[in-house]
Order: structure tokens, then sequence, then C-alpha cells
């Protein structure tokens, strides 16, 4: 698929990654984008969503708008994550469906793996049990709208694919302490702890838990070679193929801040899922994607930034 000559809307476009998204999107010559903010267009209503749809007729849809947030935010919210993930994307993949739209992308989420996953997870372990606790009311709605797209496809034909995303992160992230993922987090922590002086930052959880990280553009590119080159309804891993303990990257990162105090780790915190790594074989068969960016060159992009930022 051309993408240059289709009408293309992007849900989400002003988030964290939709703005991403939008960037390369024109410089691969795109033109025509549609990207409403939820005041113009409010994906809980259904009548708002099928109305964008009947009037502007796009071609291509890209869902990345959703509720989300660390494990604290879906601690204190899982009823409003689990409902607002869900509502959002069957709203639009319905609305996409009745309007003829020819390619639908949807940012899917590492979240929605099962807890206890082998490591490298694999797609064809997607559906084999239950996410992890913590995050599972956000995780399985969101997984829900993968099946859908595959529902759809053997019911109407629909062409939806799935791309599930593992942990984000980069310039223009989610800074705000009630709701960022880790990477922001630990880098405002340390940047305020050094300014204000402080012995010490408390970590969640034990340290030993571990995470994948891929830099925001690496992600906004792979939407864009799904758009172009997935047909498969099977969810394809997006991410980089390699994990670090939360403890390693609490001292990348304070290190990267020239933050010289005490990291103390919090036991009584959850860790959330014991471990987070993605196989990207497919991604690389299938969209000829591969991560550009390093985490260690990522999180100095990210971390200049917010100290331009801020």
């Amino acid at each position: 698929m051309d993408l240059q000559h289709q009408r293309t809307l992007v849900t989400g476009g002003h988030g964290f990654l939709g703005r991403h998204l939008l960037e390369q999107l024109r410089v691969r010559g795109c033109r025509n984008i549609l990207a409403p903010k939820s005041t113009e267009c409010d994906l809980l209503d259904a009548d708002a969503v099928n109305d964008l749809l009947e009037r502007e007729r796009p071609q291509v849809v890209f869902h990345l708008a959703a509720r989300v947030g660390g494990i604290g935010a879906n601690q204190r919210r899982p009823g409003t994550f689990a409902y607002q993930n869900l509502v959002m994307g069957t709203h639009l993949i319905e609305a996409c469906r009745r309007a003829g739209v020819n390619k639908f992308i949807h940012a899917g989420t590492i979240c929605s793996y099962p807890k206890l996953t082998p490591v490298p997870f694999k797609e064809t372990d997607f559906w084999n049990g239950y996410p992890e606790e913590t995050n599972a009311p956000y995780g399985l709605a969101k997984k829900m709208l993968t099946v859908l797209l595959q529902a759809y496809r053997q019911e109407f034909g629909f062409r939806g694919v799935t791309l599930l995303l593992t942990n984000l992160y980069g310039p223009g992230d989610n800074f705000d302490p009630e709701t960022s993922h880790v990477i922001p987090a630990l880098i405002r922590r340390c940047l305020e702890a050094k300014e204000r002086g402080e012995p010490s930052i408390s970590v969640w959880g034990t340290g030993k838990a571990t995470r994948e990280f891929l830099y925001v553009e690496d992600a906004a590119r792979a939407l864009i070679l799904g758009a172009e080159r997935l047909d498969d309804p099977q969810p394809v891993n997006v991410g980089t193929g390699k994990e670090i303990a939360i403890y390693e990257l609490a001292r990348l990162i304070a290190e990267k801040t020239e933050y010289r105090g005490e990291l103390r780790f919090d036991a009584a915190k959850p860790d959330g899922q014991p471990r987070r790594c993605l196989d990207i074989t497919r991604a690389g068969a299938i969209l000829g994607f591969s991560p550009t960016v390093t985490l260690q060159e990522g999180l100095e992009r990210t971390i200049n930034w917010y100290r331009r930022a801020s």
C-alpha cells in the first residue's frame, strides 16, 4: 500500500506516539492526514465516531488513542482503563467497517501477553494465558480489539492488523509523576533529586523485573511499515529483542542524569510482570523492521529533551 496517496486518519495523533507518527507520515510525503483531537471527536461516543467516518471517509486508519499509564495508574483505575480502551476501539472498528476503510492498523501492547510467557515472547504464545494482574484490564481490553479485528476479517473481509508494541520512550513522553511509565518517571526523579541535593530516591519494586524498551521514532516507523506491508490478522511483535533489569535501568538513568545519590528499591511496591522481552523475528521477515536507536542513545536524547522542555 502506497500511503502517500491515501486519505489517512490517526487517532491519538496529538499524543506521545501519535505526534511522531504524524511527523514521519509527512516526511514520507503524506499530505492528506486527519488527526482530530479528543475535543473534536470523542471516541467514547459512537455517534461522534460514525459522523467522523461518514464525513471524512478515510482510506487508512491508525488507532493509537488509548488510556495508558504505569503500574500505579493501572492499579488506581483498572475499570476506567478497561472500559475506555475497549469502547474506543470497538466504536472505531465498527465505524471503519461501515465506512469501507481499506486498512486498519491497531497499536497493540505487550501488556496483553500472559504473565508467565516464556522469554522471548513469541506471537504463538499470545493466547496462552491471563496477563499480569496489575495491568490485566488494560491488556485484555487491547487484546479484545485484536480478536474483534480477526472476527471482522473472517465475517466481513475487513483488513485490520495488530502490531504489539513493547514499552515506548523518547522525546515528548509523559513525565507526569501520577501516570508516567518507568523511564520518564526515573528521569524526572533523578533530575529533581539532583537539583534539590536529595541523598536518595525511591524506585518501585525489587528492581529484578526486566523490561524491553523501544525508542518512539522506531515504533512510528514500524506502524508505517505495518500499514504498507502487513496483511496478516495475527499480531506481530515490535521491539528491540533486548531486555534490561529495572535496577540496571535505574542506574543507567542515574549515570546519564549525573545523579550521585542512592537508589532505594521499594519491595513493598509491585514489580509487575517478571520479565518482558519480545521475539521480533516476524517483524524483520514480514515488515523488514529492525530498531535503529540503542537504549543508551535514546535515553540521552530523552533526557536532553526533558531538560530543554522543563
